[in-house]
């Protein structure tokens, strides 16, 4: 759908004979040259499914799996998921850095990142699921593997997200390509969890402390042990069916407004001056806190159902509710992003702030699903509000400093970097404290020094993240307006609006 818009007659359209109503006006509105079809859109969303599924099973299950299931003591799953995301977290920069130095392919710069990594992140994740024969190492087993698929996940996921910026100049149709991939990575973590969810559902019921005696006396589902690879091997599969997808319906072009003899910026040197751009600044720091609150959030819940109310039997329809309202949300979140702007739509993240703190004090079922709808509406534009701002911030970034092509995986690569980074510190400490206030692993009954503390992490955490999030987001610099620069082969207007 992209290759007609390439190579000459591209170039020919930014030539200065034609009338500059196409460059002057509104370029992204009406500009032929950067529209992107509806398949290529489809396309390029479903390239962003695989790793929201396996990171929407992690987010919600993970920790049960690994407390209850693998039986590993509460500091062991501190480390390994601090260890996990630090790995990812650690990758970024080097995916930046690799990707940046790489050569244009027949396929792209970036398209070979992504089909590269596919097979073997496919095999990390279904093996992190995996219950081995022996006990006394299985800590040191799923660090190793969750270390594994983290990095593997940073690989694929740092050129797929900055193929944004390669998909066209437009930025109205990368918003509409980002608000495409946005919905389809909803729709992926909806079934990540659905069928995860659905898949070990019988392991987790109440039903498993029947027998059980003693308080605290420990209860494996045995059937537990086949239903967790099943379940990963379900979405293992959806590595190599999307990434095929992905390659078969989009066409990489290279950045049309970069200068055609620059050579680029090394790596280095780039991530130093984009660390400085105080637009980027902003962004990066407020999405720390709000991003973080989010994973909180999401890794608490299944515990705080099963261990701090009588929530349990209500699992699975919660973690539905969530997603469900986050996927149906999205595509008003685009339209309130278009019509109102971003800084306006960024307030919409304050509406789990209320909520979280209601469920942790009221934690009944009528409650819950309630929180749970808001929550998802929340999730839905914090996840949306930082991949829809990147593009421009890089436009902003390319308005004041004429540099060659590749700083957008630069961009991208750090960005998730520092929110990868403040997940771990915030997952690694939150289930230390597990720890301390007395976990057992595998017990049906929990005391109520981990109830407390559930209910803390459930609430007051969150809600401290997102405001100091949002109050950064709001007080800090503005990008300054683009002007109008008549030595620029192509005028790109930001839509960078928190001003």
């Amino acid at each position: 759908m992209a290759g007609p818009h390439e190579g000459t007659p591209a170039r020919a359209a930014e030539t200065p004979p034609p009338p500059p109503v196409a460059h002057t006006l509104e370029p992204d509105a009406g500009s032929n040259a950067g529209h992107l079809s509806f398949f290529t859109k489809v396309c390029y969303g479903i390239g962003g499914v695989p790793n929201q599924v396996a990171s929407s099973a992690i987010a919600f299950y993970l920790q049960l799996f690994l407390l209850d299931v693998a039986q590993i003591p509460a500091a062991q799953v501190s480390l390994v998921l601090f260890g996990g995301k630090v790995s990812g977290a650690a990758a970024d920069p080097l995916a930046g850095f690799l990707i940046n130095r790489s050569r244009r392919t027949g396929s792209g710069r970036l398209m070979p990142w992504v089909l590269g990594c596919t097979p073997f992140i496919a095999l990390a994740y279904f093996f992190l699921w995996f219950l081995p024969p022996f006990t006394s190492l299985r800590g040191l087993w799923y660090t190793t593997l969750y270390c594994l698929f983290q990095a593997l996940a940073t690989f694929f996921q740092v050129p797929y997200t900055a193929l944004t910026m390669l998909l066209t100049p437009s930025p109205r149709e990368r918003d509409s390509a980002t608000a495409y991939r946005m919905t389809m990575e909803m729709a992926g973590t909806l079934m990540g969890a659905a069928v995860h969810g659905l898949i070990v559902s019988g392991a987790h019921g109440s039903h498993r402390c029947d027998e059980a005696t003693l308080p605290g006396q420990v209860a494996v589902f045995p059937n537990a042990i086949r239903l967790y690879p099943i379940a990963a091997a379900v979405v293992a599969v959806t590595y190599p069916v999307c990434s095929s997808l992905l390659c078969l319906g989009v066409k990489e072009r290279p950045d049309p407004s970069a200068p055609a003899s620059g050579q680029g910026l090394s790596f280095l040197a780039g991530l130093g001056l984009t660390v400085r751009h105080p637009p980027y600044l902003k962004l990066v720091i407020s999405f720390l806190f709000i991003s973080a609150a989010v994973q909180v959030e999401q890794s608490y819940l299944v515990l705080f159902c099963t261990h701090a109310s009588r929530l349990h039997d209500h699992v699975q329809s919660l973690v539905l509710t969530i997603l469900v309202s986050a996927v149906l949300s999205t595509p008003m979140w685009e339209w309130v992003l278009q019509r109102f702007g971003k800084r306006m739509s960024a307030f919409g993240i304050c509406g789990m702030v209320p909520f979280a703190i209601l469920l942790a004090a009221v934690p009944t079922a009528p409650v819950a699903y309630v929180v749970a709808f808001v929550s998802g509406i929340s999730i839905a534009v914090s996840l949306l509000l930082p991949w829809s701002m990147l593009p421009d911030v890089v436009d902003d970034f390319q308005l004041q400093h004429q540099h060659g092509p590749g700083l957008e995986t630069i961009f991208y690569s750090s960005y998730v970097f520092f929110t990868k980074l403040s997940g771990a510190g915030a997952l690694g400490i939150s289930t230390l404290s597990l720890d301390f206030a007395g976990y057992e692993s595998g017990a049906c009954k929990q005391a109520e020094q981990v109830v407390v503390t559930l209910k803390v992490l459930i609430g007051a955490v969150p809600t401290c993240m997102i405001l100091t999030g949002l109050c950064i987001l709001m007080v800090g610099p503005a990008p300054k307006a683009p002007t109008q620069d008549s030595s620029r082969s192509l005028r790109r207007r930001t839509s960078y609006s928190l001003a």
